[in-house]
């Protein structure tokens, strides 16, 4: 099993819990933070050349619309199939944990 498959296997151990995810869901996640990570490059070329403020700003404004579009992709993700599948496994302590996710993504 190749260290990819190996890292997308879905187990729980530790209370550290890991999910595996399709091919397509995994390339599509992937992809965004590649295009992230390249908007952050920018930004730091953009603050060694010294660039102006707003200009920066906006850019800095591109990568939190990202970042937001990236966290709603994974949260229907995991909505649909970890949520999904815990409640009908009668794991109702799910439901705490999503809200908790939440709470945390509503600050």
């Amino acid at each position: 099993m190749g260290k990819q498959e190996e890292g997308r296997q879905e187990k729980e151990c530790c209370s550290h819990k890991t999910k595996e995810r399709s091919e397509k869901e995994y390339k599509d996640l992937i992809h965004r933070l590649n295009r992230i990570e390249g908007q952050i490059r920018g930004i730091k070329g953009m603050v060694e050349e010294e660039r102006y403020c707003t200009d920066i700003l906006v850019q800095v404004a591109a990568v939190n619309a990202a970042l937001n579009s990236f966290n709603k992709k994974l949260l229907e993700n995991h909505i649909k199939t970890c949520v999904v599948r815990d409640i009908r496994d009668g794991k109702e302590d799910t439901i705490d944990e999503l809200m908790e996710t939440l709470r945390k993504l509503m600050k």
